[in-house]
């Protein structure tokens, strides 16, 4: 039972909310990354592609952070501390009179951020267990699903009427009215008597156990060669769908329609991860991951770098669908080993993954030539080695399992 008196309702609403955060500060701007990039001067024309890669920075840098110190002060002051990092970024970028100023501000409003990411799924933790958890989260998530499928829409019809500075005024707005109704209806989770001295040499520990078990590090290093695939592609999206494929500001209904199939992937996978197991489902969706890069490589190559989008989009779908499967298993699959420091553990890898993520789909964006030949190639690539470490993850494996 939880032991929190807010209704348990509000709690989930609550708790989505604050974790929806974080792609809500994505994906509601990416139909503006273009217009930012142009009239802050940036240098070139992929470096808009920063301003989705800086926000990510931040959060790798503040999930490790706010993580030992929810443990340490509580959750909602650390939840209050990451807001008001995430207000003071929002307000650089609100007012920021050029693109260096605006990057600065998105890795401090992401390092902000990484406090929803975290702690909201140890508030959910503290209250639930088991049955119970899975419940509550798989509610959460299906709030957090809606996000990436109307935010850039919601991004577009302010673009129609102001301009993108206030999408950061919507960011500040947002989160003070979270952190109000968080001061107001929600109890502190975490009793003054659970609470552990904040000790980075814990942390360090913990990084090296992960480091040294071959089922956490490989599914670790493929969650982050996947996340480098999705990071490349946020980046670029918006120059391929809005500029090589003129489709301008059809771009939010063409991002929300593929996040549409990532969602529904992610339901299914909670419906049939308890009958096929994560091992056999999630090696499935590469094998169809590697498949569907390597098929639209070849339409890339058989066209110049420019597939008819009609041709592309239903592949793009299936990508979609087919990761869908991939994110939430590869990480519970890190994590299995790891029982005993599941916190620390989480921390480590999440942060170990999105490293990877940011500097490898940060690599691969600045190939991008205005055809998504270099993205394929470079897609392909990363779901190969995502495949091949879960391989030599699994033959690592001890064989008492589970």
């Amino acid at each position: 039972m939880s032991e929190h008196h807010t209704p348990e309702f509000e709690f989930i609403a609550l708790v989505a909310l604050i974790s929806a955060l974080v792609a809500m500060s994505i994906d509601t701007m990416l139909p503006a990354v273009g217009i930012m990039a142009h009239e802050l001067g940036a240098a070139h024309e992929n470096d808009r592609q920063l301003i989705v890669l800086g926000f990510f920075t931040g959060i790798m840098l503040g999930t490790p952070v706010f993580g030992p110190l929810s443990d340490s002060i509580g959750r909602k002051l650390s939840i209050y501390g990451g807001i008001a990092v995430y207000c003071v970024g929002a307000l650089i970028c609100l007012f920021a009179p050029g693109f260096t100023a605006l990057i600065v501000g998105r890795v401090i409003q992401g390092f902000g951020a990484g406090a929803a990411r975290i702690v909201t799924l140890a508030m959910v933790r503290d209250g639930f267990k088991g049955p119970a958890m899975a419940r509550i989260m798989s509610f959460v998530m299906s709030v957090f699903m809606l996000v990436p499928i109307f935010a850039p829409s919601i991004g577009q019809l302010v673009l129609y009427v102001a301009s993108w500075r206030v999408l950061f005024a919507g960011f500040i707005v947002a989160a003070l009215v979270m952190a109000t109704w968080l001061a107001l209806r929600q109890e502190e989770t975490l009793a003054p008597r659970n609470r552990l001295p904040f000790q980075l040499g814990k942390l360090w520990a913990s990084a090296r156990e992960v480091l040294s078990h071959p089922v956490a590090l490989g599914y670790t290093l493929a969650s982050g060669f996947v996340f480098g695939v999705f990071t490349a592609w946020l980046g670029t999206c918006q120059q391929i769908f809005a500029e090589q494929y003129k489709q301008g500001d059809k771009f939010a209904l063409w991002f929300g329609a593929l996040a549409t199939t990532l969602a529904i992937a992610m339901l299914l996978n909670g419906r049939l991860v308890m009958r096929l197991g994560m091992r056999k489902l999630s090696r499935r969706a590469m094998l169809g991951y590697m498949a569907i890069w390597l098929v639209i490589l070849l339409m890339c190559l058989a066209s110049a770098g420019n597939p008819p989008l009609w041709l592309l989009a239903p592949f793009l779908a299936l990508w979609f669908f087919s990761a869908g499967f991939t994110f939430g298993n590869f990480n519970a699959m890190s994590m299995e080993p790891m029982g005993h420091i599941a916190g620390m553990a989480a921390a480590v890898s999440g942060t170990i993954s999105q490293a990877m993520g940011i500097v490898l789909g940060g690599f691969a964006g600045r190939f991008y030539d205005g055809t998504i030949t270099p993205m394929a190639w470079f897609f392909v690539a990363f779901a190969v080695a995502a495949f091949l470490v879960t391989e030599w993850a699994e033959r690592h494996r001890k064989p008492a399992r589970g």
